[in-house]
């Protein structure tokens, strides 16, 4: 039986936005119970004595709807050289019926059918993430143009068009918000559990929940270029793409279904011409053995293991970009991270503040906030945003100037304010002693320190940091108790690299690193440890990503480097996730070995019965197909009991 789940036919995301199976998913059970039918059909007509010609018409409809997808994969494989399980069935049905024993072949050809069903059904199961996401589109949207506004199909929705959203509904584009403000659910896109406000020049993402109010966004994506279709895409690349394990069975399955052929024709002539068994019941076993010989189980093992994995992993926020990369994941033995913007949240934030007599901490962050408050740097925006944290109001600004490399002059209250690095404003007033002890104090802890000045006296001390991810020291803990090894790597400088390793339990720490040099610790610790994986940003770690062997991207809710080139990208930057998808891929590898290990099992259990116990060919069937379910059935359900996978699709369902 061909492993392999029943062809697609898939419309890319645009009008409707919708995977499409082709009229097989519809026909293939149909032909399943007809197969059914005919044989209890002729069942029951050999028992009331209805003519042979009826019973061979029965017959051959059993045979026609049960064997029809295998004989016409198998015509389809012919021309291309290959010889799969598929020919294996229907040459035994063929055979079968050849001696007489139409039934049996019937038989076959139903199990056969129905395994096929059962696992074409078990497997599309498995794609509920993509048809989950698919189901955040939209159909058509409210769109203004030339002063009016018109409900438009989302799928032509062009760049620059101006989309209304109102509460409660899924916003069809990505784009920047030019008006209002509201509260959005991004969980389906980035796995952010709580609702993030957004206003005026903030960034939505198609198929996110507007909650509370009404946006007007400018689409920066055509339909069929947003964050939601290119994950949507990824994941179906990721579930049609093979393991280096499938393909090696891919592979033997070619070989070994032509040793079968050859070893069942030697069989059929070989025992009748030295006279040690008739031909039609030596046969009848030779079409036993082709049946319980055939590798269905092995062939499927693999990829209803994978497919699943990558499946679920889409459900947690967590893109794998195919079975090679999921294999590849579970075999490392060095996790290294990037540190801004991977263990770091990649923002500056104010973590001391520090007063001059007789000025108050109040003060000192109500004179830089106030005076800063027009600039766009990075620090200004981390101290304005911890005065509104800290509800201090601010003193209105009479001027303002920002003298590059030295931070800004502004004017408040008839008083001159100056902000900036401590270094600089040390030439206009030296600093006082006590200050100056801080500033180094906190400068060694590796923080960025500030300094303020109101008409030429120090007030204080502002100190920011970029701050590690609340999730950091759990996953750095949770990798070692894993027999896992973890690096540190950084262009950043020594101190402040020391400074983050510290918060997350990171011992080989590397700092000061060109994007080249962190290539080429990704090569020194593959020679000792063994393979490695990369978590960066997926833009300057590009080099590092690249030659380890698994290539991390924090998503960032799709940014485009990060889709493109890592092998697996944690949507929203949630960290964290790289725990759930490293156990995902070790369980899958397991998994799959067990699928291997009983499919051989049975295969040569099946085999010596053939020859110890004389098996029947319905009795092979049942065992030969049985055993395949049960495969699929093990790759789908065992990936979907991992606790720690239940609780995080609990929490942020797609």
């Amino acid at each position: 039986m061909a492993a392999r789940a029943m062809p697609t036919n898939r419309r890319s995301v645009g009008t409707e936005a919708a995977i499409h199976w082709r009229s097989e998913a519809w026909l293939a059970p149909r032909l399943v119970a007809l197969t059914l039918l005919a044989i209890a059909a002729g069942w029951v007509g050999e028992g009331v004595g209805v003519s042979p010609s009826v019973l061979l018409a029965l017959n051959i409809a059993a045979y026609v709807a049960g064997g029809y997808y295998g004989a016409r994969n198998a015509l389809e494989s012919l021309p291309k050289g290959k010889i799969d399980v598929d020919l294996l069935m229907v040459l035994a049905a063929l055979g079968a019926a050849f001696i007489g024993q139409w039934r049996e072949g019937a038989i076959l050809l139903f199990l056969f059918s129905l395994s096929n069903v059962l696992q074409d059904h078990a497997i599309r199961r498995s794609r509920q993430a993509i048809r989950g996401l698919l189901s955040l589109y939209p159909d058509v949207a409210k769109v203004k143009r030339g002063g009016t506004i018109t409900q438009t199909p989302t799928s032509s929705i062009r760049v620059g068009d101006i989309v209304l959203i109102e509460p409660g509904e899924r916003i069809p584009i990505d784009g920047d918000i030019l008006a209002g403000q509201s509260a959005v659910d991004e969980s389906p896109i980035t796995g952010e559990s709580m609702p993030v406000d957004k206003t005026v020049g903030g960034r939505v993402f198609a198929g996110s929940l507007n909650k509370q109010g009404i946006l007007d966004v400018r689409a920066t994506r055509s339909a069929e270029n947003t964050t939601l279709s290119r994950i949507i895409k990824l994941v179906e690349e990721a579930q049609e793409s093979k393991a280096p394990t499938q393909r090696f069975l891919d592979r033997f399955e070619q070989s070994y279904a032509k040793l079968i052929i050859f070893g069942v024709i030697v069989f059929i002539l070989a025992p009748p011409a030295l006279g040690l068994s008739d031909f039609e019941s030596n046969f009848y076993r030779a079409m036993v053995l082709m049946t319980v010989a055939s590798p269905c189980a092995l062939v499927i093992s693999v990829p209803s293991a994978f497919i699943s994995a990558i499946a679920a992993a889409a459900r947690i926020a967590v893109l794998f970009k195919g079975g090679a990369s999921l294999e590849k994941l579970a075999a490392v033995k060095v996790v290294a991270f990037d540190k801004t913007g991977t263990l770091t949240i990649g923002r500056p934030r104010v973590t001391d503040v520090i007063a001059e007599a007789p000025a108050s901490e109040a003060d000192v962050i109500r004179s830089a906030a106030s005076a800063e408050a027009r600039s766009e740097h990075p620090l200004a925006k981390a101290i304005v945003e911890h005065a509104g944290e800290g509800a201090v109001e601010l003193e209105a600004l009479a001027g303002f100037e920002a003298i590059p490399g030295q931070g800004v002059h502004a004017r408040l209250g008839g008083q001159s304010v100056r902000v900036g690095r401590a270094a600089q404003l040390h030439e206009i007033t030296p600093v006082p002693a006590a200050l100056e002890r801080e500033q180094e104090r906190l400068e060694m802890d590796g923080k960025t320190v500030v300094a303020v000045l109101r008409d030429g006296k120090w007030l204080g001390l502002i100190a920011l940091a970029d701050q590690s991810r609340a999730e950091a020291a759990d996953l750095v803990s949770a990798l070692k108790r894993q027999g896992m090894n973890v690096a540190l790597l950084t262009g950043d400088n020594e101190r402040v690299a020391t400074l983050v390793a510290r918060q997350t339990g990171i011992k080989h720490v590397c700092a000061g690193l060109f994007p080249e040099e962190k290539a080429q610790i990704i090569q020194e610790l593959r020679r000792e440890y063994g393979p490695v994986a990369m978590v960066g940003d997926g833009i300057n770690d590009a080099p590092a990503l690249a030659v380890a062997d698994i290539g991390v991207a924090m998503g960032g809710a799709g940014a485009d480097v990060a889709l493109e080139t890592a092998d697996v990208v944690l949507m929203g930057d949630r960290l964290g996730r790289l725990r759930d998808a490293i156990q995902l891929s070790r369980r899958a590898r397991q998994v799959v070995w067990q699928n291997i290990a009983f499919s051989l099992a049975v295969i040569a259990l099946l085999i010596v019965s053939v020859f110890a116990i004389h098996l029947p060919l319905p009795a092979g069937v049942l065992g030969h197909e049985g055993s395949t379910v049960i495969v699929v059935l093990n790759g789908l359900i065992s990936l979907l009991v991992i606790p720690e996978l239940r609780r995080a699709r609990l929490a942020r369902p797609v």
